[in-house]
């Protein structure tokens, strides 16, 4: 009966430490309530809408058909028009659009209609069709599988404002070119997405505690009396960690190449200024959390908790263009959701950083923006 009562009493206890620990509580309860969100709303393997290119160099009625039975799928949205294929490959390689479907100029010839003549007199006479190549040819970015899975899908779709179209022909209707990935192998899409999720994980762990740490170990009374500033000393902590986030690229990078055989199309140098927007964005967020959080714990739980969305809607595992509306404004806040457009389009697609630059731009953004808050709320902490 004693030890009943004893075990009550520490059950009691922790309880009310739990309902005071308003962080811990709000995991607690946020944490279930967004994985149900996000995989039941946000996830969405089915593809809609993939913003996609159109080059029509025959610009005749027969292309307008066309392009209007592709639309009508639904699958695709044309957002860009070029007059040659290579304004629409440089466009892809920019991350611009996903693919292109090019309109030859003899579209007209390929899909070509002849009378036949009557058999017996007053026999109606028959339209035949001859549709022996394709009518036009998809170019598509095949870095990201489940894109190119997709697309390829319309290889074979009938036109379906035309009533008479050949349900038996000897071509399908277009062919597919895939580029960066014609194997689509899952590795050479997941390799460089993995960089973006361990810098996530690793940065903003290493600085959200390292502030907590010197409370904890009352450090930061004898960092109140020098005369460091407030930004003087989060720029400080977060240097020593952009090593660590390049040495872990480096190995993913170099292991991924060596082992997957991943390839490395783009500049290193590239590779290096973007990896490092994305560390600096990812260490000002950890900064950022390290002023909310009040125990090491903690941190590591907030830290927790913005994994998921990062993984889940930066379009590591499931493309952007198949989430709703709303999850792809939440993607849009996340530094991961940027870097993981950098990283394939310099590693996977020669990009360069200059076409990528409204997701560069963010991560510069984000970073200072990121740093004057932390500032301040670490500045108001001391007081």
């Amino acid at each position: 009966m004693k030890m009943l009562n004893r075990i009550t009493a520490v059950t009691y206890k922790e309880c009310i430490e739990l309902m005071r620990d308003r962080v811990t509580f709000g995991m607690v309860v946020m944490l279930p309530l967004v994985q149900l969100l996000l995989f039941g709303y946000a996830i969405n393997t089915t593809v809609r809408d993939i913003p996609v290119a159109i080059v029509d160099q025959a610009s005749t009625a027969f292309s307008h058909l066309l392009i209007d039975s592709v639309s009508a799928t639904q699958v695709v949205n044309f957002t860009e028009s070029y007059f040659t294929p290579e304004e629409a490959m440089q466009a892809i390689t920019d991350g611009k659009v996903r693919a292109a479907l090019i309109i030859p100029s003899d579209v007209t010839n390929r899909y070509a209609k002849k009378l036949v003549a009557a058999s017996q007199q007053g026999e109606t006479p028959q339209f035949e069709y001859s549709l022996n190549r394709p009518i036009g040819q998809w170019i598509v970015d095949g870095s990201d599988t489940t894109i190119a899975s997709t697309i390829k899908q319309l290889r074979n779709m009938p036109m379906i404002n035309l009533t008479d179209y050949p349900k038996n022909q000897t071509a399908a209707t277009f062919e597919v070119v895939q580029f960066y990935n014609p194997e689509q192998r899952s590795a050479v899409n997941i390799v460089p997405g993995i960089v973006g999720i361990i810098l996530t994980m690793t940065m903003i762990m290493f600085t959200s505690i390292s502030i907590v740490r010197e409370q904890e170990k009352g450090n930061l009374e004898l960092l109140i009396t020098t005369p460091i500033r407030s930004i003087e000393l989060m720029i400080g902590k977060i240097i020593p960690y952009i090593f660590v986030g390049l040495v872990q690229m480096g190995i993913i990078i170099g292991a991924g190449h060596l082992f997957f055989n991943v390839p490395i199309n783009g500049s290193l140098w590239q590779l290096l200024l973007v990896t490092l927007l994305f560390i600096a964005a990812s260490l000002v967020l950890g900064l950022i959390l390290s002023t909310i959080a009040k125990t090491q714990m903690q941190a590591m739980q907030l830290t927790f908790f913005l994994m998921l969305p990062s993984i889940l809607l930066s379009g590591f595992m499931f493309p952007y263009e198949g989430m709703p509306v709303a999850a792809q404004w939440i993607a849009e806040v996340l530094p991961a959701t940027h870097f993981m457009r950098l990283i394939r389009g310099v590693v996977l697609r020669d990009a360069n950083v200059m076409g990528m630059m409204n997701d560069s731009l963010w991560l510069l953004g984000f970073t200072i923006l990121g740093l004057i808050v932390a500032s301040i709320r670490f500045k108001k902490s001391l007081d």
